[in-house]
């Protein structure tokens, strides 16, 4: 498919990358994905939440063509995945939890040959190749050998290798998995450029900081279903309501600092007497003004103040019960080997 086409091909459906509806898949008694849901707007990141096993990786592997699902439907750029399956392949790149380098070869010659696979000459592999590795920082590395990269390294040029065709969506399963802060703040920069220069990024993920910096919506995923979606701030709200957070200069403060917290914002609060920590629920954060008036009449003195919305991790373990390190039964693995011959 000419690059014309691909573009035509999803500017014709452009408010939605990905359209999702009761999405099944089942390994014998197993149910991985239990009518799964999905939207995603087109020019936008998308995470997918999960603890391991919970049903990502396979709902992106449906979405992808790299399985068949057992139920449900789901469109690419208005493309059915089964009946238009070699069309959808022409308007993805998927990049897995694995690198699918060749440790024998060297960045550019991996590079040059999955642009060759897509129908580059020759020399525009080469061109191709070397934009990619100036782009994810690998020029000087380009010659070396894979098995002398770095785990970061890998996962930078499996990314790389995924942006040959430039694909108008890109699945990124897990893409931070086991990679140190400062090459994962440099993956994020990079999922951020590749959706300011026109890409589609559907992330799934079971970092909540990562779903927290990069996704404009979430979908949490437990056991096979969506429990929740919504923007980062919408799951938040869902929870609750924000809570202050104070220290107090003088620990013996703390009774009448609690009083005053509780008339003022008509809560019940929480305290550390050890550390002369409050904590307290607040549903109108311009209430701090009249705390901080009352606290400093009654010559109390503070350390510490904050405001805090709750945490992707509290809005996970309210929504499901358990923590996003939960461990339930890990999900049927399908052999790299399987997806290469479908593909």
């Amino acid at each position: 498919m000419n690059e014309v086409y691909r573009r035509e091909a999803w500017q014709e459906h452009g408010e939605w990358a990905v359209e999702a509806q009761g999405l099944v898949k089942v390994f014998g008694d197993n149910r991985a994905v239990d009518g799964v849901n999905l939207q995603v707007r087109t020019g936008t990141i998308y995470g997918v939440l999960g603890p391991n096993g919970a049903g990502k990786t396979t709902a992106i592997r449906m979405l992808a063509t790299l399985l068949t699902p057992d139920g449900g439907s789901a469109r690419i750029f208005g493309h059915d995945v089964v009946k238009e399956s070699q069309i959808v392949r022409q308007l993805i790149g998927v990049t897995g939890q694995y690198a699918s380098v060749d440790e024998s070869l060297s960045a550019t010659e991996n590079l040059v040959i999955f642009s060759r696979l897509l129908g580059l000459d020759r020399a525009a592999a080469k061109r191709k190749a070397a934009e990619l590795l100036e782009e994810f920082a690998l020029t000087e590395a380009a010659k070396r050998p894979l098995k002398n990269f770095s785990g970061g390294m890998r996962r930078r040029l499996d990314l790389a290798a995924s942006l040959i065709a430039q694909p108008p969506l890109i699945f990124l399963d897990e893409p931070t998995t086991g990679l140190d802060p400062r090459t994962r703040a440099q993956m994020w920069d990079t999922i951020r450029r590749l959706v300011k220069t026109g890409s589609t990024v559907l992330l799934t993920t079971q970092y909540l900081d990562e779903a927290d910096q990069l996704a404009d919506r979430v979908a949490v995923i437990d056991r096979g279903r969506v429990v929740a979606e919504g923007t980062v701030d919408d799951l938040k709200a869902s929870v609750g309501t924000s809570s202050l957070h104070l220290k107090l200069q003088h620990t013996q403060d703390l009774e009448e600092a609690r009083r005053t917290i509780e008339q003022v914002l008509k809560v019940k609060s929480n305290s550390s007497a050890e550390a002369g920590i409050i904590t307290a629920p607040m549903a109108e954060a311009d209430k701090v003004t009249d705390l901080l008036i009352a606290l400093r009449g009654k010559g109390i003195g503070l350390l510490e103040l904050s405001v805090q919305k709750p945490t992707l991790d509290e809005v996970f373990l309210t929504i499901t019960g358990h923590g996003v390190e939960g461990k339930p039964s890990p999900e049927p693995q399908v052999s790299h080997q399987a997806e290469v011959a479908r593909v």
